[in-house]
């Protein structure tokens, strides 16, 4: 079939657990014909060799290029990303002891850095007179031990910790992306952004 048009939408990041990457690992690809959509899809982009680094760019100029070699009738129209950075993850990285030891790693330093920045923080600003100064004014006494505007505190900061984060358990209390989910997603948007540009100034974009 002649003049047949072809929508690629490109990824900017995508994983691959296999040394041989194919156009549908890296993107979308959409075709009214499709007997030339699975021609298209089956196409080989990209082979990791053993000794290579595990992480490529690909040109969509070169996708374009190789999927007019294939099929020469058609006209293609790239609607998402103009690169597309590409990483070879071996599957034994997501099973096996060291994956849990990684997380309990994180929590570790998570509690802990946490735990002290708190107290850090609370040490600088003098909470502890500030409480003595607030109980002093409302009850006209001095505080013994532990006093109630103390356990409130404490409880009113979990409970803004718990708010903030958007977190109880495994459940979220709202359907919005929590603080730590969009800072993720914008740091590896730089990180893409920055490794894309990297190769292209190296020349090591894979391109036509």
């Amino acid at each position: 079939m002649a003049n047949v048009t072809v929508y690629l939408k490109c990824d900017r990041n995508v994983e691959v657990q296999s040394q041989d990457v194919f156009m549908t690992d890296v993107g979308s690809l959409r075709c009214a014909d499709s007997v030339t959509a699975a021609k298209l899809k089956s196409i080989k982009v990209h082979h990791f060799g053993k000794d290579e680094a595990k992480r490529c760019v690909i040109s969509s100029l070169k996708l374009v290029e190789l999927m007019e070699n294939a099929c020469p009738d058609i006209n293609v129209q790239v609607l998402g990303e103009a690169d597309v950075l590409v990483e070879w993850v071996s599957v034994n990285r997501h099973k096996g002891w060291q994956q849990w030891l990684k997380a309990a790693l994180v929590c570790l330093v998570s509690f802990f850095g946490t735990a002290f920045t708190i107290m850090a923080y609370h040490n600088d600003v003098g909470i502890n007179d500030v409480f003595t100064e607030v109980y002093k004014m409302v009850m006209n006494s001095e505080p013994q031990g532990l006093n109630v505007l103390e356990v409130s505190y404490s409880i009113g900061l979990a409970a803004g910790i718990l708010l903030f984060f958007n977190h109880v358990g495994g459940r979220r209390i709202t359907k919005d992306p929590t603080p730590i989910e969009v800072a993720m997603r914008n740091y590896e948007e730089d990180v893409d952004k920055a490794l894309i540009a990297t190769a292209g100034r190296e020349g090591k974009e894979d391109g036509p």
